[in-house]
């Protein structure tokens, strides 16, 4: 495990400068590191993913119970880094999910669907 970070950089918006969020930030040995008000191009990469997490999923959801947010709040983060194309990334996804097969599919006779389906959800390879 790394431990706390050094600081932590955000925006000044309510949710990083309310008192119990402060307080926790000092517990853990961490420090502050705030932009300057009116200043997104100081955090381009974190405006430009809290405006695509709020625009693809925020904005579209509401949560019921913490269980709820977690599991959906997963799966959008899953498809963000794994699925979804990056136009900074020449429309590639960050962390793609590697599949390393034996053969192509096209070259698995005998194969039904339903196991190649499921060969290429697991990252499988068939024998």
């Amino acid at each position: 495990m790394r431990g706390a970070p050094e600081h932590i950089r955000s925006d000044q918006g309510p949710e990083f400068i309310a008192k119990a969020v402060r307080d926790w930030i000092t517990a853990v040995g961490t420090k502050t590191a705030f932009i300057e008000k009116a200043s997104p191009w100081e955090s381009g990469y974190c405006e430009s993913f809290n405006g695509k997490l709020r625009d693809e999923l925020l904005n579209g959801e509401i949560f019921y119970t913490l269980k709820e947010a977690q599991v959906l709040i997963e799966s959008w983060r899953r498809d963000y880094n794994a699925i979804r194309p990056h136009s900074s990334l020449g429309y590639r996804p960050p962390a793609p999910e590697a599949v390393i097969a034996a053969a192509s599919p096209a070259t698995w006779t005998g194969a039904s669907t339903a196991a190649i389906s499921t060969v290429l959800a697991n990252g499988q390879v068939l024998n």
